[in-house]
């Protein structure tokens, strides 16, 4: 009768073995999540951390367009004393500076600076000496027929466009002004496909009348310059025929041309290794790299060939190579 009773001990015990069992389990779980959260937390203040590290070191990085937009206003005089110290240290780097199309009298450079529109020097005097060959007048060229006058001039692209100035202006130069290329600007710009980019060039090179030749080259380094501001080529112009005497523009105009080709570059300028680096208020808008501007340099600076294949005596690089005729022209 008395071993009835230790039964129901014998399974309490039990039960609660089962229960603490259970305590435990549940605390190792709980301790588990505890540590999981733990450790995502950890990982999520590493993670800021890193980030805010890489936001400070690539902070710098903006401070100089900060320091740029900070710029100290500069005055009229102190402009214009160093436009004109640019211009006599760009003198010194080039002191060979000429105009980049090959010619032996006003007609020829009429017709080579009409050509010139939207390709290179180099491609219009590779195209010119067939073509000067062929009509090597005023009036032969007006006599040409257009289809073989196209396929005279069709290395330099446009050549329709182009053909029909060149006929208009040698058929006006025939009838208005007896086959010889007028000397004043007012004339020029009558004749058709001609602007005043197009006689500023010819009145400089070919008759010693002063003028400034404004092209893509001159206009962008004379706004990264700081000469003008604005994008009209007739006003970058007046802008710039303002700041140097009369009896620079011509050769101001080669200078900064041959800069804009050579170094001070559209897309990107090598500022690096720019002569004229200190003077610039533009400097840092391309490579600043020593060495990898340098890479960027081209003609003769780069140990390139030029643009003419006849360049004056003075030129300090290589010929460029001629091109073979077109066949449809021969």
């Amino acid at each position: 009768m008395n071993a009835t009773p230790e039964k129901p001990a014998v399974a309490k015990k039990a039960v609660t073995k089962k229960a603490t069992a259970k305590k435990a389990v549940t605390k190792k779980a709980v301790a588990k999540k505890t540590t999981t959260a733990k450790q995502a937390a950890a990982t999520k203040t590493t993670a800021k951390k890193t980030a805010t590290k890489k936001a400070a070191k690539t902070a710098p990085a903006k401070a100089p367009a900060k320091k740029a937009a900070a710029r100290k206003p500069e005055s009229r005089v102190a402009m214009v004393r160093r436009a004109r110290r640019i211009n006599r240290e760009l003198a010194e780097l080039y002191p060979y500076a000429h105009p980049e199309l090959d010619f032996t009298n006003p007609f020829e450079l009429l017709v080579a600076t009409v050509l010139s529109a939207q390709t290179t020097d180099l491609r219009v005097n590779q195209t010119t000496p067939h073509l000067f060959a062929v009509c090597p007048t005023p009036e032969d060229m007006a006599a040409m027929p257009p289809e073989k006058l196209e396929e005279l001039i069709r290395p330099t692209g446009f050549f329709r466009a182009k053909t029909r100035s060149l006929l208009g202006l040698s058929a006006a130069l025939r009838d208005r002004f007896g086959g010889e290329v007028p000397g004043r600007l007012e004339d020029l710009v009558t004749l058709p496909g001609v602007g005043r980019k197009t006689a500023n060039v010819v009145l400089g090179n070919a008759f010693g009348v002063p003028g400034i030749t404004v092209d893509t080259h001159f206009g962008r380094l004379a706004r990264r310059f700081g000469w003008t501001t604005s994008e009209d080529a007739e006003k970058v112009e007046a802008d710039v025929a303002e700041i140097f005497p009369k009896s620079e523009w011509t050769m101001l105009s080669h200078r900064v041309v041959f800069h804009g080709r050579r170094v001070c570059h559209s897309r990107k300028p090598a500022c690096g290794a720019c002569a004229i680096a200190p003077l610039c208020p533009s400097y840092g808008e391309g490579e600043t790299d020593p060495e990898k501007a340098r890479k960027l340099l081209k003609y003769e600076l780069g140990g390139q060939p030029g643009q003419r294949l006849k360049p004056p005596a003075d030129y300090p690089g290589q010929p460029a190579p001629p091109m073979a005729p077109p066949v449809a022209a021969s």
